[in-house]
């Protein structure tokens, strides 16, 4: 009976024996930056590893990967958002460090904040009753991160008490603070899904908010708001009989983190991904992932298949840009975000999608907005609200690139015998870089 805990020890002893190989090669490519990882595989550890690279807010144009056996194997092209190679060796150190160390993952402390989670029916001003109900009960927004898809909305906002600047611990306080904004999430139509929670977790943001949404079964629902957008992406899932695996197909507009989104939705619907290509042209983005369950087994059915097919599509679409960006660099104060957002509302601007932060009293705010009815926002009004909250301090601001225009040639397909093998298998931090001090703490 004591197998499966030596078993335990045994992959511990293999992955403290074989620290994760990290290559970083400018030469390989004329138009992006080669990243090689080499390790022990566990499950999950594909994840870290875009994880490492995405939350620097670097374009992944290219990957191959495999994990057969007990080892895993990476290729990834990438470059800065200007679609640059890297050349900041500050940069280049850490990303090293970064993927050197994710056998061990990372944790995610927010030291002296309390963390409130967030679900429920989305709809126009709804952000701006939350943040109000949250400056009377005297908590102070330090970072927050607020999707919405399919008429649902999901937040994780960071707080801390205003007076004496401690995270809030009280229990009754706590109380008070979940039942108030269960009450403004309840609405008149969403008595059972509304949920509030004060979580002590350390889980990346991000991943959070695609578990938040995902138990909230939004891949499931019909948006309230008929948001204007793109095509859905296009998402197939067949199985490969003879291998034993299941083979994902994604294609879709491309977009930072989108790699990403789709390889934690698949880890966190206990996938494991053995091999996968992933490539970008112009603004289009090709993805494949031969996957199986943790077990072994493919997709064995076909409701488990169009399950498959609409959390990806879900996972796709919620981060995907919608309305105008506007960003808020200003003096941050006890109830800035709820004015902000007040503002919003009484102009009929609808908010679907957040950011929020603040670093030395200066708050770092990125709303997206539509109309009520999801439609492009108004320039007049736009500009009616800037007024309003100064046009100094909310700037209108184009949607990110999504990669530099510059295409890579044929002859940089592959790189080594990695890329040659994994390309025959088919058809692949904002706060991170403030601390580098690689941006500036205001535009």
């Amino acid at each position: 009976m004591e197998f499966p805990a030596c078993g335990d020890e045994y992959e511990k002893l293999v992955f403290r024996l074989n620290t994760p190989r990290v290559v970083i090669d400018n030469g390989a490519s004329s138009t992006a930056t080669i990243v090689k990882v080499d390790s022990a595989r566990k499950h999950g550890i594909l994840l870290e590893a875009v994880q490492a690279l995405t939350d620097l807010n670097l374009s992944i144009k290219k990957a191959y990967f495999s994990a057969d056996g007990k080892w895993f194997m990476d290729v990834f092209h990438v470059t800065d958002q200007s679609g640059n190679k890297l050349t900041d060796e500050n940069v280049i150190r850490y990303i090293e460090q970064s993927l050197g160390n994710i056998h061990y993952g990372r944790s995610y402390v927010y030291n002296g904040l309390t963390a409130l989670e967030l679900t429920g029916t989305d709809r126009v001003g709804l952000l701006s009753e939350v943040f109000a109900v949250l400056a009377d009960l005297q908590c102070n927004v330090v970072e927050a991160k607020v999707w919405t898809h399919n008429g649902r909305i999901a937040s994780l906002i960071y707080v801390k008490d205003c007076h004496s600047g401690f995270p809030i611990e009280d229990s009754k306080h706590i109380n008070r603070i979940e039942a108030q904004l269960r009450n403004v999430l309840k609405g008149d139509n969403d008595i059972k899904s509304a949920r509030t929670s004060v979580s002590l977790s350390v889980t990346h943001s991000d991943r959070r908010l695609h578990q938040m949404m995902f138990a909230d079964r939004d891949y499931e629902k019909k948006p309230i708001l008929q948001l204007t957008s793109d095509s859905s992406p296009s998402v197939t899932v067949q199985n490969w009989v003879d291998r034993g695996y299941s083979v994902v197909n994604v294609q879709c507009k491309d977009r930072t983190k989108l790699l990403f989104d789709v390889v934690c939705t698949l880890t966190d619907m206990e996938y494991v991904v053995f091999h996968g290509t992933i490539k970008t042209a112009a603004d289009t983005a090709s993805m494949e992932f031969y996957i199986k369950h943790s077990d072994g087994t493919p997709i064995s059915s076909e409701a488990e298949r169009q399950r498959v097919i609409l959390c990806l599509q879900a996972a796709v679409e919620r981060r995907a840009s919608k309305g105008v960006r506007l960003e808020l660099c200003t003096a941050d104060r006890v109830g800035l975000l709820a004015d902000v957002t007040r503002t919003f509302r009484e102009n009929g601007l609808n908010v679907t999608r957040a950011e929020i932060s603040t670093t030395m009293d200066t708050a770092h705010n990125v709303f997206y907005v539509t109309d009520a009815i999801g439609n492009q926002a108004d320039p007049r009004l736009i500009e009616e609200v800037r007024q309003r909250i100064g046009l100094s301090n909310l700037q209108v601001k184009e949607l990110p690139p999504l990669h530099g225009q510059k295409p890579e040639s044929d002859d940089e397909e592959a790189v080594g015998v990695a890329g040659a093998f994994l390309l025959s298998i088919g058809s692949l931090v904002r706060r991170n870089l403030y601390y580098l001090g690689l941006i500036r703490s205001c535009s």
